[in-house]
């Protein structure tokens, strides 16, 4: 890996490069998914089963779009017991940890005869896109769903897309029906999106879409946004290891690789204040990668949006780990939980050396799906609060908006909106 000093001009420069993996550099790639996102929004399953057959190479009808539960015994019976085992202990961390994300609706009355309060309720249907092929992931289905299930959201749907066999991942069958999926459909890239932001005669229309995959779902997301609700728009996987000279090499070097073999485009930065861990580790970065079955995307990872930064304090570290708001950070210094305090901006944070970022992916119960990009000045993980709307909920008695009317007229005739002051004004008139 590149070692780089870290300074003011060399942040500024990777703080640039990291943003060209954004979604919103890919404009190219918008007018051929808004067309996809139009014409299903128009010709619905006509439209769904025609570019199902184009681009997945199955002949989807409304006989066969949607799994079944002989398919999904069958995934039961095609995977390993112990690996089924595990995906239920994850699953049950990630429900204990969501559970405690759960807010109750609150009403503030006072003698005054006011009552002001918020009313929560879980939206009634979500969707789920989860990717195919190689991309499929089962620990995805799980942060995507459980979140939504403990929020209490009526009824979940998930696509995803099959294969020219017409067959299903059977790990992303098995995480559905241990997360609580209600009905899953074959269909998959920026038309599942469309379908589901919409409806077609087979695919239930849906309040809300979470889920990652590639560019033109994200742009996909990003066309129905404000038809129904996403999560975000992702951007490539990444972590930064803020690490000082008592850090072991082999574990950064492994933590960094972690990341760098999701994608191309993925980014692993170091930042440390010691140079002789900065030599240590990127030579361990080698030997790492010539035994790795990913050899060939971790190298281009590192090629494009590998760094090792040295810096001359670990204020200086921070600072710089705040600017890029990682997705991932983990903390490897004598004191991880000092240096802690003093990040504002990451996804999701990991504490120490054994707490390894892939411990956060599968296992430990906060959700992986995380702000990408530098949005983790801005977002948040997927949550529970990502399914459960608030409603505000104000009731006034004569005797408490007779204290405060003119008040309210007052501002109101102040905004020149004399209809609203006089909503308030006739109340009070002999």
């Amino acid at each position: 890996m590149r070692i780089v000093k870290l300074t003011d001009e060399t942040r500024a420069d990777i703080l640039n490069d990291l943003l060209k993996r954004s979604p919103n550099h890919y404009s190219e790639y918008e007018s051929a998914v808004n067309e996809i996102v139009e014409t299903v929004r128009q010709k619905k399953d006509e439209a769904l089963f025609e570019y199902t057959r184009k681009f997945d190479h199955f002949e989807l009808n409304r006989e066969n779009i949607q799994v079944t539960e002989a398919e999904i015994r069958k995934a039961y019976e095609s995977l390993d017991g112990e690996l089924v085992h595990v995906i239920r202990r994850s699953a049950e961390n990630i429900r204990d940890f969501h559970r405690k994300q759960l807010h109750s609706s609150w009403f503030d009355a006072k003698e005054d005869g006011s009552l002001l309060g918020m009313k929560i309720t879980p939206i009634a249907r979500a969707g789920v896109y989860v990717p195919g092929g190689k991309a499929a992931y089962p620990s995805s289905v799980l942060m995507n769903v459980i979140p939504a299930k403990v929020a209490g959201v009526g009824e979940i749907i998930m696509t995803t897309p099959p294969g020219p066999d017409g067959k299903v991942n059977p790990g992303t069958l098995v995480a559905a029906h241990i997360a609580g999926v209600d009905r899953i459909y074959k269909a998959g890239g920026a038309q599942a999106v469309a379908a589901m932001a919409f409806g077609t005669e087979s695919v239930p229309r849906v309040d809300k879409i979470t889920g990652p995959g590639n560019i033109f779902v994200a742009l996909a997301k990003k066309a129905v946004y404000g038809y129904v609700g996403i999560d975000s728009i992702a951007g490539p996987s990444e972590i930064l290891v803020l690490a000082d000279g008592t850090a072991n090499p082999k574990y950064v070097a492994a933590d960094l690789l972690s990341q760098a073999e999701h994608d191309e485009l993925a980014s692993a930065i170091l930042i440390t204040t010691s140079a002789e861990l900065a030599g240590k580790v990127s030579a361990q970065v080698d030997v790492f990668t010539a035994k790795l079955s990913r050899k060939e995307i971790i190298q281009k990872s590192l090629d494009r949006y590998g760094y090792i930064l040295v810096a001359d304090t670990m204020d200086d570290a921070v600072a710089a780990a705040n600017e890029i708001a990682s997705e991932h950070l983990e903390i490897l210094t004598e004191n991880p939980y000092e240096v802690m305090t003093k990040i504002r901006n990451a996804g999701a944070i990991f504490l120490g050396e054994y707490s390894s970022e892939p411990l956060g992916d599968y296992f430990a119960g906060p959700n992986h799906i995380l702000p990408t990009n530098g949005t983790a000045k801005f977002f948040s993980p997927l949550n529970v609060d990502d399914f459960l709307k608030k409603t505000s909920i104000i009731s006034y008695s004569g005797a408490a908006l007779e204290k405060v009317h003119k008040d309210i007229e007052l501002f109101a005739e102040s905004e020149g909106l004399t209809a609203h002051a006089n909503s308030i004004k006739m109340r009070f008139e002999e």
